[in-house]
């Protein structure tokens, strides 16, 4: 019997896309949003954190996403 990879899948995919300062940072220094500035503060981190989490359980509980591999 294979192991679920979908959570393990999901969460680096969620993780990289969003590490704050690397696509956007919500909320930035001088604007709500900024696209690209590779920096980041303790409420983005804070605030990418709920977000990662959110959509995270929404795409691995709610919806079920699986990848079996034998």
């Amino acid at each position: 019997m294979g192991a679920d990879w979908g959570p393990v899948v999901v969460a680096v995919i969620l993780f990289i896309l969003f590490s704050p300062g690397l696509l956007f940072q919500l909320p930035a220094r001088t604007r709500v949003v900024e696209f690209g500035n590779m920096s980041t503060s303790g409420i983005a981190i804070l605030v990418h954190a709920i977000i990662f989490f959110c959509v995270l359980t929404i795409l691995v509980i709610a919806i079920g996403i699986h990848i079996h591999v034998n």
